[in-house]
């Protein structure tokens, strides 16, 4: 590869180094999955070629299981899905997304070997499985997933040993790739990408990796663009200087990151952030009203109280119950006011479930206060140039926009932008909407400006001419952690 190479990483293993020079927004490679399912839970609402969300997709009639946007999807995917169908025929129903990855490796293996590309640079061999490492409980679901695998693997393909197939269920255990929605927005399946394996942790990152699902659209499947990942550059980096991402939020304290990788990760993180506890103490501070500090007792207080609301809102979320769910914020939101900092991570929850409920349930000038509220927050505490921080800013904007306030929408937009450009690159399908937003609010700002009072009567003329849109309905958790989550 021209901008890294692997070297031994002091205390971590093996890593990835820059040999040049590099800046914020440069590409340090891409890779294609060796292989990708859908997850279980989307396997009748994604394509499982593209990855895009249809409400009409067309099931394979074989299988009956996968479901593609159209033939050239299927035509496609059919390659790496042809021993897949008749396994699933046989075996009677499709099993687990992990051990729908794990059959879909060993075909790949048994037919081009365990590297299938100039530019790959580990093994599957040589990654690590942490099998010796897992708990009893964990090591309890392993062995099923195993039996479940021997019970699918069709006898007309090369038989493996279980010491091979618990190395391939193990590598998918601790370093499945989550692989996002056409929109980048939501986690809808899982891959494995060796090289990226090879790219070690850090909590403040020098890089940060972005899904592009390519370019499904031409009918012509030569002319189709590949499911990638790309590692991004968020600031300079020099050469001999290791190339990091972060596994999980920087949102969390630095106790809780640790406890995070311990446990899906299997190891001790000893980073700078981890060991000064950096900014853990913007994370749960306490207000100032009139110059004066609330007492410690009060803060601990609402900071508990604060956090067995986020598990009742994190259940009504799961049942849909979003009237429940405002509720329970506005009760919550009310007793943390003058009580935290607007840098406390609990508050900083509370707002963003409230801005993406409101804005699905279309009360969205109330939105947009609790968006702009939230992105200040982050701002506080993220990386300029983090994913998150630019996401967030972009939905805070859209919501302003809705709202009427163009001025601030326009601004946040374009702030949003200078960071997607970084995160996710140009050619990013949300890079492209979030561009024609920019050019849109920028036109609508500009008339604003000569007559207010002509742009308001235009824009309500507008949106009386269009039927209501809901909003998309808010996910329970979007894209925060790099790795799949047990």
């Amino acid at each position: 590869m021209e901008f890294v190479e692997v070297f031994d990483s002091p205390g971590k293993g093996r890593g990835l180094r820059a040999t040049k020079e590099v800046w914020a927004g440069d590409v340090l490679f891409s890779e294609a999955p060796f292989s990708s399912v859908v997850f279980d839970s989307h396997a009748a609402s994604v394509c499982h070629c593209c990855f895009r969300r249809q409400e009409k997709l067309q099931r394979c009639g074989q299988c009956r299981f996968a479901q593609y946007c159209d033939k050239t999807c299927q035509r496609a995917a059919w390659e790496e899905h042809k021993q897949e169908c008749g396994a699933i025929k046989s075996y009677g129903k499709a099993p687990n997304e992990n051990v729908r990855l794990a059959a879909r490796i060993m075909w790949r293996i048994d037919k081009e070997g365990s590297v299938v590309s100039d530019m790959q640079l580990v093994t599957l061999d040589e990654l690590e499985d942490h099998v010796c490492d897992m708990s009893e409980e964990d090591l309890r679901d392993f062995k099923v997933d195993i039996h479940n695998f021997l019970d699918f693997w069709p006898r007309s393909s090369k038989p493996h040993t279980v010491d091979s197939i618990s190395h391939i269920l193990g590598v998918i255990n601790c370093n499945g790739f989550m692989v996002s929605d056409q929109r980048g927005l939501q986690a809808v399946g899982v891959g494995l990408f060796p090289n990226l394996c090879l790219v070690n942790h850090e909590c403040w990152p020098n890089c940060t990796v972005i899904l592009n699902n390519g370019n499904q659209s031409a009918v012509d499947t030569m002319f189709h663009s590949q499911k990638r990942i790309e590692l991004r550059v968020l600031s300079k980096i020099s050469p001999g200087e290791e190339v990091t991402v972060s596994y999980v939020d920087y949102l969390n304290l630095s106790e809780d990151r640790r406890r995070l990788l311990k446990q899906q990760y299997y190891f001790d993180c000893t980073c700078e952030h981890c060991t000064n506890k950096t900014k853990d103490d913007l994370k749960m501070a306490g207000a100032e009203v009139d110059g004066v500090k609330v007492p410690d007792e009060k803060v601990k207080e609402i900071t508990e109280y604060s956090r067995k609301m986020l598990e009742k809102v994190d259940k009504a979320r799961i049942e849909a119950n979003y009237n429940e769910v405002v509720n329970i914020c506005r009760e919550c939101v009310e007793k943390q006011e003058n009580v935290l900092a607007d840098t406390h991570i609990y508050q900083l929850r509370m707002w963003c479930t409230l801005s993406e409920v409101l804005s699905y349930l279309q009360f969205v000038e109330e939105a947009s206060y609790y968006s702009r509220k939230m992105v200040e927050g982050y701002i506080k505490l993220y990386h300029p140039n983090n994913a998150q921080l630019g996401m967030a800013t972009m939905r805070a904007g859209v919501t302003h926009w809705q709202a009427g306030h163009i001025e601030v929408a326009h601004g946040m937009i374009c702030k949003a932008y200078a960071i997607l450009l970084i995160t996710h690159g140009p050619t990013h399908p949300i890079t492209k909407d979030l561009e024609a937003m920019r050019v849109q609010t920028e036109m609508e700002l500009r008339m604003f400006k000569e007559n207010e009072y002509v742009y308001h009567s235009m824009r309500e003329a507008a949106l009386k001419n269009q039927p209501m849109k809901m909003m998309a309905e808010p996910v329970s958790e979007g894209i925060k952690n790099l790795f799949r989550r047990k």
